[in-house]
């Protein structure tokens, strides 16, 4: 097998013209790689992980409230507030599920499964051969980071929709009481769940653009998935500490629990925006960074 063939970019023969794909060719890389993604038992392993999170919190809030315990009383921002909330509507638990796996599970579940993306395939040799066929090496980056941010976002519904079913089980049901003080249907309360569910998906495009990126680097998928997951807990750790506020609004975890401001009427929309905003730039940035690492790199070695 030659240099030009592995490299994807192989030397046509004589009055022949290089095959490319079409984009029926693209999609069924995509539906291969999400199919393959999804099959793998650390993949399930993952999604039972998050499953499970809702289900504790649910047993914790019911145990601690009691049938007759008190109702709580919600007054903050961010993630208490939802709790306080649980034992009056258990759509309450949804944002609160999602408040809590966002800081940690939700990330280090994406920063696995975008470390592994290339160098797992790197590490089992595996990588060369997909490059053999015309799939050619930008059109492969896309791929993998479609299937992360596909994984990211089955991963967020995965924590709510188990959030959803447990609070059901343990809680009422009924109108919504927002933040501001504002009472919303409970169809209304749904439709703010999946969306805020949407926001934190697309909160985790910096980190799975990262991720990419570092398994960009090594042949090692342990190697990768270490090294994002251990950049995730620095860079929060970054984030909580007074004297660095300067730069704490670059950094991509800083308006993550910004989803809150749904649940305001009117809705808050500069947080949203500067969390979104913040996410793109880290996807250009490091994507782009992906980009020329992996059409550069040597992947016979």
């Amino acid at each position: 097998m030659s240099q030009a063939e592995v490299s994807g970019a192989g030397t046509p023969g004589a009055g022949a013209a290089p095959r490319r794909p079409g984009p029926l060719w693209s999609l069924g890389l995509l539906r291969s790689e999400i199919g393959m993604t999804f099959r793998r038992w650390r993949t399930l392993a993952l999604l039972a992980v998050l499953a499970g999170v809702p289900i504790l919190v649910g047993i914790a809030v019911k145990i601690e409230t009691g049938d007759g315990g008190p109702a709580g009383h919600g007054g903050g921002d961010g993630g208490p507030a939802f709790l306080s909330q649980v034992t009056n509507n258990g759509l309450f638990l949804v944002f609160t599920s999602l408040a809590v796996t966002l800081p940690f599970f939700l990330p280090m579940a994406i920063g696995v499964i975008a470390g592994d993306s290339l160098a797992g395939e790197a590490n089992a040799g595996t990588l060369r051969y997909l490059l053999v066929a015309p799939a050619g090496r930008t059109r492969l980056l896309l791929v993998k980071y479609a299937t992360t941010l596909a994984f990211c976002l089955v991963a967020t519904l995965v924590v709510a929709l188990s959030a959803l079913a447990v609070g059901a089980l343990l809680f009422p049901l009924g109108d919504v009481t927002l933040l501001s003080g504002t009472s919303i249907p409970f169809g209304e309360g749904l439709l703010r769940a999946l969306a805020i569910a949407c926001v934190v998906a697309l909160s985790l495009m910096g980190v799975a653009a990262v991720g990419l990126f570092i398994s960009t680097l090594t042949n090692s998928g342990i190697a990768a998935m270490a090294t994002t997951v251990g950049l995730l807990i620095t860079v929060q750790i970054l984030d909580t500490i007074p004297q660095l506020q300067a730069i704490q609004p670059y950094l991509f975890p800083h308006y993550w629990l910004s989803f809150a401001d749904l649940l305001r009427d009117p809705v808050y929309w500069d947080g949203l925006q500067k969390n979104i905003g913040l996410q793109a730039l880290y996807a250009v940035v490091f994507g782009s960074a992906a980009w020329a690492r992996f059409t550069t790199r040597d992947v016979t070695a």
